[in-house]
């Protein structure tokens, strides 16, 4: 009886010695995990790039777009990525992340079924950029590759898709790097155009976009935004191209005479608001959602625009005056957005 109690208690302490022994050594692999996730947390802390160094008082001349079609169907369009200012409402400056020094990004017009090869030269020196055309069918993750500072990569494409697309750069944090600046709108002509081509008297294209507190991603994703914009890009060389501002298009207004039927290739790049896209005085006759002829719709007051969502507008001026080009959201209005079409005799 003493020998069987003898031995239970031997066990009993052998045991209680190794929950200790295991137990102290848990807790020492659970500290040590704390410390590899701190170091990695500080790792990747590290990792991400430090803009502001590089960036500061860095602001690169604008690059023209080099756009040149070498086919019947084929197109070389050669973009940057850089650093430049862009005055975003008066006295206040953007150190933009662009596309060719503008920005929103030079207007891209190619027509349906066109093969792209594009080539991105990366000026900015410290962080990587790539691009996104929302008008291609392509892997992202080859196609939308990112360029390294100071290289350039070249993809190639087709356009398969009428309509007016956004393009942007897909490098993460895309938010941060759209909201800072980089966004565009690329044009698919259709290849048997629009059913009302010959009503139509003059054409813009339009684009509506947001700021924020300057490279803030914690605003960009919580935050209302500071100021929203239109901004009217080139379609043929004399056209008038502005960058998102607040006044551009107020301080010299579009401009159309009486009764002529007008044509605005429209897009909201967003990055996070609606646009409830409406001409004050006139309705709109002829609408294409996202800029493709199947999506014909007649006789709107306005149209909803998602984030990176385009259409193309027709409508009429019938008297001479001025007319006001807002997004329906009155307070995005109050930050800016809006622009004038000055009608004369």
């Amino acid at each position: 009886m003493k020998k069987g109690l003898f031995i239970l208690l031997l066990t009993v302490s052998v045991l209680v010695v190794m929950v200790s022994i295991y137990g102290f050594q848990s807790n020492d692999d659970a500290k040590n995990d704390d410390v590899n996730q701190s170091e990695t947390e500080e790792t990747d802390e590290q990792d991400e790039p430090n803009t502001f160094e590089p960036h500061e008082g860095l602001n690169q001349e604008p690059v023209p777009v080099e756009m040149e079609r070498v086919s019947e169907d084929e197109v070389n369009i050669k973009m940057t990525s850089q650093i430049t200012d862009i005055e975003i409402d008066k006295g206040v400056n953007y150190k933009a992340w662009t596309f060719n020094g503008e920005a929103p990004g030079p207007l891209v017009v190619v027509n349906e079924g066109d093969t792209i090869n594009f080539t991105l030269e990366n000026l900015d020196p410290a962080v990587p950029h790539s691009m996104d055309f929302h008008a291609v069918k392509a892997a992202p993750d080859k196609k939308f590759a990112n360029v390294m500072p100071n290289e350039e990569g070249t993809f190639t494409y087709t356009a398969d898709s009428p309509g007016v697309f956004m393009y942007h750069c897909g490098t993460d944090s895309v938010l941060r790097h759209i909201a800072n600046g980089m966004h565009g709108v690329i044009i698919v002509m259709p290849e048997d155009g629009y059913p009302t081509d010959d009503q139509v008297d003059r054409e813009f294209a339009l684009i509506q976009n947001e700021w924020y507190p300057y490279d803030d991603l914690d605003a960009m994703m919580n935050e209302e935004p500071t100021q929203v914009v239109f901004s009217a890009k080139a379609l043929n060389e004399d056209d008038i191209n502005t960058n998102g501002t607040t006044k551009a298009l107020k301080d010299e207004p579009l401009q159309a005479k009486v009764g002529e039927t007008i044509r605005m290739y429209i897009n909201n790049v967003g990055p996070n608001e609606i646009s409830s896209f409406h001409v004050v005085g006139t309705v709109l006759d002829d609408v294409y959602i996202d800029g493709n002829p199947e999506n014909h719709m007649k006789g709107l007051q306005t149209v909803t625009l998602p984030a990176s969502g385009g259409a193309v507008v027709e409508f009429t001026v019938e008297e001479a005056g001025t007319y006001k080009v807002v997004t329906h959201q009155f307070d995005h209005v109050e930050k800016g957005a809006a622009a004038l079409l000055e009608v004369t005799e």
